[in-house]
C-alpha cells in the first residue's frame, strides 16, 4: 500500500512554490519528499523537519544556520542545497534530487562488493568529505544511507553537518542502531567529533563494502558501542580469505581506535586509498568475495530505494494551451432599398438609447486610458541573455537604458541578474528599463596572513569576503606563538566569496621538557617555570619509591616537546608503601624467591660457603616486619 496517500504534505504546494509529489524516506529528524519547483520547473528533494522538532527554536536556528553553511560547499560529490524556508509548522530544505539509490540499497542487494567497486565508491566519498574538512565542516554521521549513487554512476554525500543538531533520537530504534555502527570511540566516550571521526566511519563503511557485514554486531546499541570502545575492527581478510593485505592495512589505518593513529582528515585517507589501489593488480581488484550475490535481487519486497527514480506522471507534463481567435462569418449585405426603409421606419426612442450607451463607452474608454491604458508592466527577464531580455522589453513597448554589470553567484555570466523598475511593476508605456548583467561569481584573492595573530587573521579573511576554516597548530622557530604560519589555499590564490581558508598557527619554538621526578615540589616548579612552562600540582598523592613530598610523576615525560605556556601536572609522592615481609626461612631458594616477589619485593640471593645448600637460613628483613614495597630483601642460603 502506498503510505504516501496518508501524508498530509503529498499533493500540497509548500510555500507557494514547491509541489510535493511523493514521499521518499522518513528519518528521525525529517521526512524527504520528491517535489517540483514550480517557479523553475525542476525536480528536487524537499527535506521537511518533523513538526514536533520545529517547535524547538534553538533546534530550528541551528538547522537553518548549518544548512546555509553546507550550501557553500560547491563540490560535485556533495548533494547541493538550493533553498531554505518555512511555512507554518513545516521547516524545509530544498535540495538536489539524485535519481538512483543509496549505498545501503547496493549492499542489501549485492552483499559484498569487489575491491574495485568498493574503492570506486569510497574515493568520491572521501573527495566530498575532504572538501568539507578543509572548509571546516565535519559530517558526524557517515554511513551507507548517506551515500547516494545516481543512475548515471555519480556518487554524492548527503546530510552534511545537520546530524549534529539531533539530540532527541532514542537508542532503541533501528535507525539509531544502524548509526552507532559507524560512531568513532571518541564520539561515544567523550561526545566529541572532529575530522578523524569521519575517517573512522569511512573505515567501517569500507569494511562493510568488502565483507558485506558490519565489523561489530550486537542485539542492542549498548553492545555495539562497547565493542567500538574495546575491540579493534577486524581485518576484512578474516571474513574474505585471499583479500589483498593492502586493503587490511587501509581498514586498520582508518578505523584505529586511537584517533591520533588515524589519517588526520579525508584528504589524507584519500591519498592512502590511491596508494593501495596502485599497489593492487587487476586480479586483486576484481576478486569476487564469497559473500557477494551474483544476481542482485530486484523485487519490490527486497529493495527499498531511498532515492527513487524520476518517472514523470501525466500530470507533470505541462500542456501548452492555445486560445485561437477565429473570425466570425460576415453577414450577407442587405439590399439598399430595404435597409433605407428599415432606417426610416426605426423608432427614435431606441436610437437615443443606443447613442447614450456609445457615449458612456467612449467616456469609460477615456477614463481607462488615462488611469490604466497608458501603463504596462515590466516583463520578467531575469536569467535571460541581454539580447533576449532587450527584445522582450521592446516588445512590451518599453525602452532599454544604460546596462550595468555586477558580480553574482546565482546568475550565469552575461545573463540579467536585476531589472529597474522591478519585473511586474507598472510603468508608463514609454518608460526606460535598466538591466544589470551578471559578471559571474566575484573572485577573491587569499591574503598573506603570515605572522598575523589568529584573531586578526580571521578578521582580515572576513573583511576580504572569505571564511576562516580549520585551524591547526605546529611548532615554528621564527613565527611567534599564536601567529599564522601559512594558509590553505596559499596567499594569492583566487577563490569565490565565502570560501573557507584553513590556517596553520604557530605554537612557538618547542621546549624540551626536563625530568623533575624525585625533586621537591618547589624545586620542580622553579625548573619548569624557568623553561617557560606552567605548573599544576595534582590534589591526589600516590605511593611511589620517591621520598614523601617529592615529585612522583609528571604529565609530560622527559624529552617531550611542549609549547611555551603549556601546563605540566605534577603528582606528589606519599612515600613508599610499607608491606609486611613474609617469613621464608627454611624455604627452598626458588619458593622463597616466588613468595617474596609475589609480595612486591626484589630478591637478592646470598649463599654461604661451600654453596651446596638450597634452604634459606636467614633474610635481611625478618618475617612479620614491614619494608617499602619494591625494596630488596636479601636471603642467605645454608651451606653444608
Amino acid at each position: 500500500m502506498d503510505t504516501t496517500l496518508q501524508d498530509p504534505l503529498v499533493g500540497r504546494l509548500l510555500d507557494g512554490r514547491y509541489r510535493v509529489d511523493a514521499r521518499i524516506a522518513v528519518g528521525g529528524m525529517a521526512t524527504v519528499y520528491r517535489a517540483v519547483d514550480t517557479r523553475l520547473d525542476r525536480v528536487l528533494a524537499l527535506k521537511v523537519m518533523h513538526p514536533a522538532l520545529a517547535t524547538d527554536a534553538a533546534f530550528v536556528e541551528r538547522f537553518i544556520r548549518e544548512a546555509k553553511s553546507v550550501a557553500r560547499l560547491a563540490h560535485p560529490n556533495v548533494v547541493g542545497v538550493f533553498d531554505q524556508g518555512a511555512e507554518g509548522a513545516y521547516v524545509y530544505l530544498a535540495m538536489e534530487y539524485v535519481a538512483g539509490c543509496t549505498l545501503r540499497d547496493v549492499l542489501r542487494e549485492r552483499g559484498a562488493l569487489t575491491p574495485r567497486a568498493a574503492l570506486d565508491i569510497l574515493e568520491p566519498v572521501l573527495a566530498a568529505l575532504g572538501a568539507a574538512h578543509r572548509a571546516g565542516f565535519v559530517h558526524r554521521d557517515m554511513k551507507p544511507e548517506n551515500v547516494l549513487i545516481g543512475d548515471d554512476g555519480r556518487v554524492k554525500v548527503a546530510d552534511f553537518g545537520l546530524v549534529r543538531a539531533v539530540g532527541s533520537a532514542t537508542a532503541t530504534t533501528g535507525s539509531v542502531l544502524g548509526t552507532v555502527s559507524y560512531l568513532a570511540p571518541e564520539q561515544i566516550e567523550h561526545g566529541t567529533a572532529d575530522t578523524r571521526a569521519d575517517v573512522y566511519a569511512c573505515g567501517v563503511v569500507l569494511y562493510e563494502m568488502l565483507t558485506g557485514g558490519k565489523p561489530h554486531a550486537g542485539d542492542t546499541p549498548a553492545q555495539v558501542l562497547y565493542q567500538h570502545l574495546h575491540t579493534d575492527v577486524p581485518a576484512p581478510s578474516a571474513t574474505v580469505p585471499g583479500l589483498a593485505p593492502e586493503l587490511d592495512e587501509l581498514v586498520a589505518a582508518a578505523s584505529a581506535r586511537n584517533a591520533d593513529l588515524r589519517p588526520h582528515d579525508a584528504v589524507a585517507l584519500l591519498a592512502l586509498v590511491r596508494e593501495a589501489r596502485a599497489a593492487l593488480g587487476d586480479e586483486q581488484l576484481d576478486a569476487e568475495p564469497p559473500q557477494a550475490r551474483s544476481e542482485p535481487r530486484d523485487t519490490a519486497e527486497d529493495r527499498t530505494s531511498v532515492i527513487a527514480r524520476v518517472v514523470p506522471a501525466e500530470s507533470d507534463v505541462q500542456q501548452v494551451q492555445h486560445t485561437n481567435r477565429l473570425p466570425a462569418p460576415e453577414a450577407p449585405p442587405a439590399a439598399p432599398g430595404r435597409r433605407a426603409a428599415r432606417l426610416s421606419r426605426a423608432p427614435r426612442g431606441p436610437l437615443l438609447i443606443v447613442l447614450g450607451v456609445l457615449l458612456a463607452l467612449g467616456l469609460g474608454t477615456g477614463v481607462w486610458y488615462i488611469n490604466s491604458g497608458q501603463f504596462t508592466r515590466v516583463p520578467a527577464v531575469l536569467g535571460q541573455t541581454e539580447a533576449a531580455a532587450t527584445q522582450r522589453i521592446k516588445d512590451a513597448g518599453l525602452d532599454v537604458g544604460t546596462t550595468k554589470r555586477a558580480f553574482s553567484d546565482v546568475y550565469e555570466r552575461g545573463t540579467v541578474m536585476a531589472v529597474t523598475p522591478a519585473p511586474g511593476e507598472r510603468v508608463r508605456g514609454n518608460a526606460t528599463v535598466t538591466l544589470t548583467l551578471s559578471r559571474g561569481p566575484e573572485i577573491v584573492k587569499v591574503p598573506n596572513l603570515r605572522n598575523k595573530p589568529l584573531a586578526e587573521a580571521k578578521a582580515i579573511l572576513k573583511k576580504e569576503g572569505l571564511a576562516p576554516g580549520v585551524v591547526t597548530s605546529e611548532f615554528h622557530d621564527s613565527v611567534a606563538q599564536g601567529a599564522v604560519i601559512g594558509s590553505d589555499p596559499e596567499p594569492g590564490t583566487e577563490r569565490r566569496p565565502d570560501s573557507a581558508v584553513a590556517l596553520v598557527v604557530s605554537k612557538g619554538s618547542p621546549i624540551d621538557v626536563p625530568d623533575v621526578t624525585a625533586e621537591t615540589v618547589a624545586d620542580a616548579t622553579a625548573t619548569l617555570q624557568e623553561a617557560g612552562l606552567t605548573v599544576r600540582v595534582a590534589p591526589e598523592r600516590i605511593h611511589s619509591p620517591e621520598d614523601a613530598g617529592t615529585v612522583a610523576a609528571q604529565s609530560l615525560a622527559e624529552g617531550s616537546r611542549a609549547a611555551e605556556g603549556d601546563t605540566i601536572t605534577l603528582t606528589v609522592s606519599k612515600g613508599p608503601k610499607l608491606v609486611e615481609v613474609p617469613d621464608v626461612t627454611e624455604e627452598s631458594t626458588e619458593d622463597a624467591r616466588t613468595i617474596l616477589e609475589d609480595a612486591g619485593f626484589e630478591v637478592e640471593v646470598k649463599k654461604s660457603f661451600p654453596f651446596l645448600g638450597d634452604t634459606v637460613a636467614s633474610q635481611s628483613v625478618e618475617g612479620g616486619e614491614t619494608a617499602p614495597e619494591g625494596s630488596t630483601v636479601t636471603i642467605t642460603i645454608k651451606g653444608l
